[in-house]
């Protein structure tokens, strides 16, 4: 009888034991979107970088160390964009699986086309390309089948798993792009804080009027607005900026102009491909509504 038990309890951990085959530590929510859209049931997700902070500014803390530390994967952005922290935590955890150069160590910005590389400069200029691909459907799709391979790699017994995966992800994109252009179609553009909404108005082909920084990464000054606000009166468009940056200069440069300011997250609030398109519907959104008086808050 104790034996019959002992086989029956064997038959049952397995469910919750190892229903996640793999530990995936992703730095961003965008890159755990990657890693639940492709690895589905098959990993144990770990997300680094809180959606409401900016990544550039995080510091390696022991926790992170201990996420790394028992990681089979990790998925980062690259492009420098955790340059300030992600090499430190990496090292420090002494995984020998996850370090630079091995397959478990995935950057998301060598298996894409970057924009703006060789650009040089204060702040947030970065060399080896502008990281903030993470808004543009083209780069995440190209993205889900680059990780399904590494995954196969990994892992090759859930191999088709994490294609089929993958390809259903891809899919799902593929429907839902043609909407979101149309939708944004006839926008005139807008003005933002940072370059971090680059690739997507390449991707909707439309005019980034402007920033409210004077150098990535330095503050908006009253000369630059005063000079932002002559250089645009008379036009139309929206503000756009993130929650973590101060709502002073979107405010009294919507005020001046007569356009609406809209705060948005650039990360999804969750690490899943249901609130990635989520954030894209929210953007194309807010770029489309242009013509909405007054300001609000998402």
């Amino acid at each position: 009888m104790m034996r019959r038990l002992l086989l029956l309890a064997a038959c049952l951990l397995p469910a919750s034991l190892h229903a996640a085959d793999l530990r995936v530590v992703a730095t961003t929510n965008s890159m755990g979107t990657l890693a639940s859209a492709v690895g589905g049931e098959h990993i144990d997700l770990t997300v680094l970088a809180p959606p409401d902070r900016d990544a550039h500014f995080l510091q390696a803390k022991p926790s992170m160390m201990r996420d790394l530390r028992r990681a089979d994967l990790v998925i980062a952005v690259g492009a420098e964009l955790e340059a300030g922290w992600l090499p430190v935590a990496v090292k420090r955890a002494a995984n020998p699986a996850i370090q630079p150069g091995q397959p478990g160590h995935f950057e998301a910005a060598g298996h894409v086309d970057l924009l703006d590389v060789g650009e040089s400069g204060g702040g947030h200029v970065h060399a080896s390309g502008n990281p903030h691909f993470n808004l543009d459907p083209r780069r995440m799709r190209a993205l889900l089948p680059a990780l399904a391979e590494r995954l196969a790699a990994i892992d090759p017994p859930h191999a088709d798993s994490y294609r089929a995966h993958a390809n259903e992800a891809v899919a799902r994109l593929d429907r839902l792009m043609p909407e979101w252009t149309d939708r944004a179609s006839d926008a005139p553009g807008a003005v933002f804080h940072h370059a971090d909404t680059r690739y997507l108005m390449d991707w909707l082909d439309l005019p980034v009027l402007g920033y409210l920084e004077p150098t990535p990464g330095v503050p908006p000054t009253a000369r630059h607005l005063r000079e932002l606000a002559e250089s645009l009166e008379g036009s139309d468009g929206v503000i756009i900026h993130a929650p973590y940056y101060s709502g002073r200069g979107p405010s009294k440069l919507g005020g001046e102009l007569g356009w609406p300011v809209v705060q948005l997250h650039t990360e999804p609030d969750a690490p899943t491909l249901d609130a990635w398109i989520g954030l894209i519907d929210a953007w194309v959104d807010a770029l489309s509504r242009h013509d909405r008086a007054g300001s609000r808050s998402d």
